[in-house]
């Protein structure tokens, strides 16, 4: 029965708070408060791909980092990496990427410490239906200083290894075509080696403290948003875990391999991108599988299911324990997202103490060079997900064609999907509150959106500008349908 669209209500949750970038939630609910349509949209249009078309490619690494404050790292390596190949320089020298691993490295820990510390664990601490202005970093800060401590000095250490290895803490210019600018110093090492060992323990503290969280509440949190799908992510060509280089691999619903050994070159074989026209990110899916059943997850739930093993022996450790819980079968609780993620910050601290131990991270060979080509792809395992940069560079040196495929973006369907098991499990049929509400808000937080750094649309972007008076008058208006 189609209920009339008179009896039909709608809430919008606008903005998500404690996500990257603007967005919404809308439901359609009946007469009888039954959820009917539950959608998450990004609500802001940046297309940055046109931004890049026509400029320089060695302004690149540097530019793509404005598309967001968060992970400007990844966008910076990612591009740098898509146009090693462009001025003939891959593989880098090894100085070159033991630095530009220690500045990724850096990168995913002071990510994963925000977004658990800050932004997400004020949901899991003091839960889902608390006051609002509990759930907030400044009431974790007051009722548990050493958490919220702990999660503003992991931080700071990851800052600190972008700063010396890109030249900043945000925005830096350390990674060019080809390799690097700078490599360490052995003074820089030995200051970051110092901090090593409480950055470790810190890490291992986190992992221990969601795994008690999420083992206390076990049932609850493992059907909270659940909705099967695929999973993506690079791993190591041995099958490791590995954040900044490796082959594509991906794996069903229910774990059995798709994809593996893919050269990230190759993407566009086995990735496609669909619209709909309600939101400004688009919808990647598996050509394999097609666009109604091809969805993936990426970020670390994705990876760390994807691998075989993670070389480091603490984070592995937790992998295992992970994956014995669970009983070896793929998890798909978007909640289980923070758990992976911790595991990860682990993993990154250890993966920076092989690195400051590394001499080569000293080098003095920075940039190499080689034949040109005029197309380059750089995949990279950003905080939020696999990260794909792909450029087309004409002979005067001008990029004529960019993609981008970011982390969020991947994930879009899939957090529609848990938005939608969590309106029908937790809204059916009852009067929303805005402790009902906040648990949408708290499956999309899950995945750790990056929304600013997904919007962009593919085709035609209609426009409509109005020009009016001081007292509102309409003066004048021109609607755009199209390009030109």
């Amino acid at each position: 029965m189609t209920t009339p669209a008179s009896k039909t209500r709608r809430i919008a949750i606008d903005p998500l708070t404690r996500v990257e970038g603007h967005g919404k939630v809308t439901l359609l609910l009946d007469e009888h408060a039954h959820v009917t349509q539950a959608r998450l949209h990004v609500v802001e249009f940046r297309g940055f791909e046109r931004f890049i078309e026509g400029r320089p490619y060695w302004e690149v690494p540097v530019m793509v980092q404005r598309l967001c404050g968060i992970c400007p790292v990844s966008h910076h390596l990612a591009a740098s990496k898509a146009l090693d190949a462009v001025v003939g320089a891959a593989p880098v020298s090894p100085t070159a990427d033991r630095v530009r691993r220690l500045m990724h490295y850096g990168q995913v820990l002071q990510s994963h410490a925000l977004h658990f510390f800050h932004l997400a664990s004020p949901d899991l601490l003091f839960g889902f239906d608390a006051a609002p202005e509990r759930r907030s970093i400044a009431a974790l800060a007051a009722e548990l200083p050493e958490v919220a401590r702990q999660g503003v000095l992991l931080r700071r250490f990851g800052q600190e290894c972008i700063r010396l290895t890109a030249g900043k803490r945000v925005h830096g210019t350390g990674s060019v075509p080809g390799g690097v600018n700078k490599a360490v110093t052995p003074a820089e090492r030995a200051a970051l080696k110092a901090d090593l060992p409480q950055v470790l323990a810190f890490a291992r503290e986190g992992v221990a403290r969601i795994a008690e969280l999420y083992g206390a509440r076990r049932a609850e949190l493992e059907a909270f948003g659940t909705a099967p799908s695929g999973l993506l992510s690079l791993v190591g060509r041995d099958g490791r875990l590995e954040l900044y280089d490796g082959v594509l691999r991906a794996r069903d619903a229910h774990g059995a391999v798709l994809l593996d050994g893919v050269d990230p070159a190759r993407y566009r074989e086995h990735i496609a991108e669909g619209v709909k026209s309600w939101s400004y990110m688009k919808f990647p899916y598996l050509v394999s599988r097609g666009p109604d059943s091809g969805s993936y997850k990426v970020g670390p739930l994705a990876r760390l299911q994807n691998c075989d093993f993670i070389h480091t022996p603490l984070a592995e450790a937790e992998r295992a324990a992970f994956v014995a819980e669970h009983g070896g079968r793929p998890v798909h609780a978007p909640l289980a997202y923070h758990h992976a993620r911790l595991i990860e910050l682990l993993h990154a601290a250890e993966v920076i103490g092989e690195l400051l131990d590394d001499p080569d991270l000293s080098g003095d060979d920075l940039l190499r060079k080689g034949p040109r080509a005029t197309e380059g792809v750089g995949v990279i395992e950003a905080p939020r997900g696999t990260l794909i940069h792909h450029y087309r560079v004409s002979p005067d040196d001008l990029v004529t064609h960019c993609n981008l495929i970011v982390s969020t973006t991947h994930n879009n369907q899939p957090m529609n999907d848990a938005i939608r098991e969590v309106a029908r499990t937790h809204l059916d049929g009852h009067e929303p509150t805005e402790g009902l509400l906040n648990h949408l808000e708290v499956a999309i937080r899950a995945f750790d959106p990056c929304l600013s750094c997904a919007s962009h649309a593919l085709g035609q972007m209609p426009l409509h500008v109005e020009v009016r008076g001081p007292g509102g008058a309409l003066l004048g208006s021109r609607t755009k349908e199209s390009r030109g």
